[in-house]
């Protein structure tokens, strides 16, 4: 069984109640974790904001800076162990569980760096006056961690704030938070004080609302659907208490005719079938030049043929979803291209080896989608990418931006002119030219407009919503 941490001890829920922890791959429980509710996030608040005025606001940014290095290193000796917890927490394949681990140790390395680099600024004023500006941390940060990427969305939102000098109360989904869990743990055998990191497992309606609710805290990151980051943010706003909003996107790869396939469709297979399609910049939307489109279609065709999802151990191309309502999700959205008659191009294989009793789905690509279709405007999560034709430029454009949803896009084109003009014309948040995706690229800004959400995480500029600047006017004439 797994506890709460708090405080840097391990404490039980005081509701006295768990929910079983399943795996993906084969249906079945295999741990359990407390079913938290407010009180556990009221003593988590307590207990940040005693170790927030005890001890971390008084550290100075280089040392903050070496504990997170120290951390870094820490997590870098438990690759392996984290790898094991996470594949098997959320189903992923060993590759892509590693990767997390290792982005893992990244982001804290690249923020431990961070730390004495957020400087103010001075101002010329008026003849006897000097003015500067301070970056200081919120305080206590609240921080909700979605289930498709626990460790990497970890690094870059606490990572972040812990730079910028703030503690961190942790709310991770109920269906993947044993990594994080580790790490707290990693984090007191380095050296991290008490209530700098402290995490607190449950349901979002009980934990995330009652940590969204707290009025000890004073900024909150939260990553995951557009109807719950709604809420969140409706009940911050009722304390005025600034969040960062990342929502999921319904992102495009655009294909020109001048592209070069023979980079463009790994990356685009990658990009819808990276943790099954479970992946908030997934590739979801395929737009191609109606003079390439057919022969496209057929080369992804037989890649997407190709395609293998089995257990997590396996280490095939996908693993399963991360549930059976998730599973069930993407079965009613392909259901309903069934009922439009929207043509399958292909789809992969689940594997025999896979139990029934396991979440699993075929990557399916689909041809000739409208654009109002809800396949084209909601977002699935799951391996179902959608294709449609378009003229010209233009039409690239109005297709690309035909959605709620802003975060990332794909370019492929060999023409550096419409690159810029596509960069600018594209509405979201990042824009890959001739790649998708950029390796990971912890230290790239991420984050979107419109219903994708508000405020960026990963890179220098997540430092700045993890404070707040205060002016100081100093009259000396």
């Amino acid at each position: 069984m797994q506890f709460n941490y708090i405080a840097n001890a391990a404490l039980p829920s005081s509701s006295g109640r768990t929910i079983a922890m399943l795996d993906p791959s084969d249906g079945q429980p295999y741990d359990e974790i407390q079913r938290s509710n407010a009180s556990d996030i009221d003593l988590a608040v307590r207990a940040a904001r005693q170790g927030l005025e005890a001890v971390w606001r008084k550290l100075g940014a280089a040392e903050r800076g070496r504990l997170l290095m120290r951390l870094s290193l820490k997590i870098t000796e438990h690759v392996d162990e984290l790898t094991a917890i996470e594949q098997r927490d959320c189903g992923k394949p060993t590759r892509q569980a590693r990767a997390d681990a290792v982005a893992l140790a990244r982001y804290f390395e690249f923020y431990a760096g961070a730390c004495d680099k957020l400087h103010g600024e001075t101002i010329p004023y008026l003849d006897g006056y000097s003015v500067l500006t301070w970056r200081e941390p919120h305080g206590v940060t609240g921080h909700i961690i979605p289930w498709n990427y626990p460790m990497q969305i970890f690094g870059r939102s606490v990572g972040g704030a812990l730079a910028a000098g703030n503690v961190c109360v942790v709310k991770p989904a109920e269906d993947a938070c044993l990594s994080l869990l580790r790490v707290a743990q990693l984090a007191v055998e380095v050296g991290f004080p008490a209530g700098t990191i402290n995490i607190v497992t449950g349901y979002g309606h009980e934990v995330g609302d009652a940590l969204a609710r707290h009025p000890g805290i004073d900024h909150i990151s939260f990553t995951g659907s557009p109807a719950v980051g709604t809420l969140v943010s409706q009940v911050a706003a009722q304390r005025h208490c600034p969040v960062t909003l990342e929502l999921g996107g319904k992102s495009p790869q655009i294909v020109f005719a001048d592209a070069d396939l023979d980079a463009a469709i790994p990356a685009i297979i990658n990009g819808i079938v990276q943790n099954a399609g479970q992946t908030c910049s997934a590739g979801s939307r395929l737009l191609v030049d109606q003079a390439i489109y057919e022969p496209l279609l057929a080369r992804l065709g037989h890649e997407f043929e190709k395609l293998r999802v089995g257990p997590a151990a396996l280490d095939l191309d996908l693993g399963p979803l991360i549930r059976q309502s998730q599973q069930q999700r993407v079965w009613d959205f392909l259901s309903d291209a069934h009922v439009a008659h929207i043509a399958m191009v292909a789809q992969g294989k689940v594997v025999d080896e896979a139990p029934q009793t396991g979440f699993y789905q075929a990557p399916t690509l689909l041809r000739d989608v409208p654009v109002t279709h809800r396949l084209a405007q909601e977002e699935v999560f799951g391996p179902v990418l959608v294709a449609m034709s378009f003229r010209d430029e233009d039409h690239a454009v109005e297709l690309a931006n035909a959605t709620p949803f802003g975060l990332v896009a794909g370019v492929w084109t060999a023409d550096g002119a419409r690159q810029f003009r596509m960069a600018r014309r594209v509405r979201c948040g990042q824009v890959f030219i001739n790649n998708f995706g950029a390796g990971g690229g912890v230290e790239l800004p991420f984050g979107g407009v419109k219903s994708s959400g508000y405020g960026r995480e990963k890179g220098v500029e997540a430092l700045y919503g993890f404070t707040t600047l205060k002016t100081v006017a100093i009259r000396h004439g």
